[in-house]
C-alpha cells in the first residue's frame, strides 16, 4: 500500500430506492492519469463526490498514502490534498483572479488582520506561471474566457499543494488549441507527482491523455485496462455492456425541396450569411468558439432580431421576432447549455417535456392530464429516457437523459426544422448513438436538421453538408464527399476555400 497514493475499497452508496454504487474499488498511483469512463448514470460522479467529501459512502473505506480517511465535508478532502473541478466551473465572477484562487484563505498582515495584497499578488503570480496564464493577479475573472477561467480553477488547486486532481469533462467548452494547452498542464502536473482522475466521454481524449482507464456501469466496477493496450471498441463494449455497432448511421436519405433559406442575414456579429436547408438533410455548422455559430442558430429561432436579410420557410418569407414566432413556423432549437437554457431542473420530467407545447393539452381553463400523460409516456418510451417516474425531478437524471428530455420537449412541438447546438456535449457513447439514430428517423420524414458541433469526427460523420463560419462570416461550404478535417480547420481559422 505504501507504493499506492489512493485506494478506495468496496465503496457502496444507497439512496432511498436507488443503489448508486455497488462495491466499487479504485486505486491510483503517484503521478498517474486515470481516465474514469462509463455511460451517464454509471456512478462516476457519485464515486468522485465521495472522494471529494461531498457525499458520505454507505459502506467502504478510503486510504490516502496508506492512512484511512473519513471525509465528512469538502474542506476535509481539500485539506488532505484532494481537489475536484466540476464541469460547471465554480468561480466568483466579480472578484479578481487572486481573490478567486485564495478565497477563504487570503493572506493577512498587521494587528488588525488586513489583507496582505502584496503577498496575495506575488503568490498568485507564481501559481499563474504554472498554468501559463498571463494576467495581472487583480484582473476581474468576469473578463476571462471559459478556458482561462478553467485555468484559474487549476491554479486554485495547485495553490493548495494538491496530491489528487479530479477533472469532470474539462474540455467540454474548449476549442482544439485550448485543449492542447490543458493537456500540457495536466502532463506537467503528472510529471510533478500529482495524480489526475480524468472523467470524459470523448474517446480521443482518453487515449491521448490517460495512462489507465477504469470503466463503470450501473454503479458497478467493470474493469480497468492500460489505455495504450486497449481499443476504442473494447472500451465501448465495457461501458455499454453490448456492441452498439457503428457509432454513426449510414445516411441513405435523398434530400428534397428547400425547407429553409437564410438570405443575407446579419445579426450581432453575423455578417451577410446565406445558406439553405433541404428536406431530409442534416446541415452542419462548424467554427471555432466565438465564431458566431450560436448567434446564427439563435437568430433563426427568434432570440435575436435580424438587422439585415430575411428567412424563408417552404419558399415563403417569414417574420421571426421571438421564439414563439419560430415555434409557430415549425422551428425547434436545442441549446448547448441544457441545464441553464433547456430545462427547469426542479420541475418534473413530465412538465419539462410538455412545457413548449402546453396549448396542445388545453382543456378549457386547465390541462388534459390524460392527453399529457399519453404524450409524455410516448416520449419516455421512444427516446428510452431512464426515469423512475414521469414526475421525477429532471435534476436527478443523468446528463444523457436530461438531454433526451430537452429533445423530447422540442419534438413534442412537431417541428419541421430541428436546430441542435452541441447536442452530444457531456453525454456518453450509448446516448450519442441513440441521438444520431433519432436524427436519422427525423430526416426520413422529410424534415430537416441544422447541427452545430465542435467535435470534428462527429460533424464530419453526421452532416450531409457543412458550412464553416469565422468571425461572423461564411468562409465556405463542404459537401460530404469533399469533407476533410484539414480543410474544415483551415476555413475555421479564416483560411481561403480550396
Amino acid at each position: 500500500m505504501n507504493d499506492i497514493l489512493l485506494q478506495m475499497q468496496h465503496i457502496s452508496k444507497t439512496y432511498p430506492g436507488v443503489q448508486a454504487l455497488d462495491d466499487v474499488s479504485l486505486t491510483l498511483d503517484y503521478g498517474e492519469i486515470l481516465a474514469l469512463a462509463g455511460e451517464n448514470g454509471a456512478g462516476k460522479s457519485t464515486l468522485m463526490k465521495i472522494l471529494s467529501g461531498t457525499v458520505t459512502p454507505t459502506k467502504g473505506h478510503i486510504f490516502l498514502k496508506g492512512k484511512e480517511q473519513h471525509f465528512l465535508n469538502p474542506k476535509q478532502a481539500m485539506d488532505a490534498g484532494i481537489s475536484i473541478m466540476y464541469q460547471e466551473l465554480n468561480y466568483l465572477n466579480n472578484l479578481s483572479i487572486a481573490e478567486n484562487i485564495y478565497v477563504g484563505r487570503l493572506p493577512k498582515c498587521g494587528p488588525l488582520g488586513k489583507i496582505d495584497y502584496k503577498k496575495l499578488k506575488n503568490d498568485t503570480a507564481e501559481v499563474l506561471k504554472r498554468v501559463n496564464l498571463d494576467y495581472d493577479p487583480m484582473t476581474p475573472v468576469n473578463i476571462l474566457s471559459v478556458a482561462e477561467k478553467q485555468l484559474v480553477e487549476i491554479a486554485k488547486s495547485i495553490s493548495r499543494n494538491i496530491q489528487i486532481l479530479i477533472m469532470d469533462e474539462p474540455t467540454s467548452a474548449l476549442n482544439e488549441e485550448e485543449t492542447k494547452n490543458l493537456f500540457h498542464i495536466i502532463q506537467e502536473l503528472s510529471s510533478s507527482g500529482v495524480a489526475i482522475i480524468y472523467i470524459s466521454h470523448r474517446m480521443d481524449e482518453i487515449f491521448e491523455i490517460s495512462h489507465r482507464t477504469m470503466v463503470m456501469r450501473d454503479g458497478k466496477y467493470i474493469g480497468d485496462v492500460k489505455t495504450s493496450q486497449t481499443t476504442r471498441e473494447e472500451l465501448i463494449r465495457m461501458m455499454v455492456g453490448r456492441d452498439i455497432g457503428s457509432m454513426y448511421p449510414l445516411r441513405n436519405i435523398k434530400t428534397g425541396n428547400i425547407l429553409l433559406r437564410a438570405e443575407s442575414i446579419s445579426v450581432k456579429k453575423i455578417q451577410n450569411i446565406t445558406f439553405e436547408l433541404r428536406e431530409g438533410e442534416i446541415l452542419g455548422i462548424f467554427g471555432l468558439m466565438g465564431a458566431g455559430r450560436t448567434e446564427l442558430a439563435e437568430s433563426l429561432f427568434g432570440v435575436h432580431s435580424l438587422s439585415g436579410g430575411h428567412i424563408e420557410i417552404g419558399g415563403k418569407q417569414v417574420n421571426i421576432h421571438s421564439p414563439s414566432d419560430a415555434i409557430r413556423e415549425g422551428i425547434a432549437y436545442i441549446p448547448s447549455e441544457r441545464k441553464q437554457e433547456g430545462l427547469i431542473l426542479a420541475h418534473s420530467v413530465k412538465n419539462n417535456i410538455t412545457l413548449a407545447n402546453l396549448k396542445r393539452y388545453e382543456k378549457g381553463f386547465s390541462v388534459s392530464r390524460t392527453k399529457e400523460a399519453e404524450s409524455v409516456n410516448h416520449w419516455i418510451h421512444t427516446l428510452e429516457i431512464k426515469s423512475a417516474h414521469p414526475d421525477t425531478p429532471v435534476e436527478t437524471l443523468s446528463g444523457g437523459n436530461q438531454q433526451k428530455v430537452v429533445i423530447a420537449k422540442w419534438l413534442d412541438t412537431q417541428p419541421k426544422i430541428l436546430i441542435l447546438n452541441e447536442p452530444t456535449r457531456g453525454i456518453d457513447v450509448g446516448a450519442k448513438a441513440e441521438i444520431y439514430r433519432l436524427l436519422e428517423k427525423f430526416c426520413a420524414q422529410k424534415l430537416g436538421v441544422i447541427m452545430i458541433s465542435s467535435e470534428l469526427p462527429e460533424i464530419m460523420a453526421i452532416a450531409d453538408r457543412i458550412i464553416v463560419i469565422h468571425e461572423g462570416r461564411l468562409m465556405g461550404e463542404c459537401q460530404k464527399e469533399d469533407i476533410s478535417q484539414e480543410h474544415l480547420l483551415n476555413l475555421a481559422i479564416g483560411g481561403q476555400a480550396s
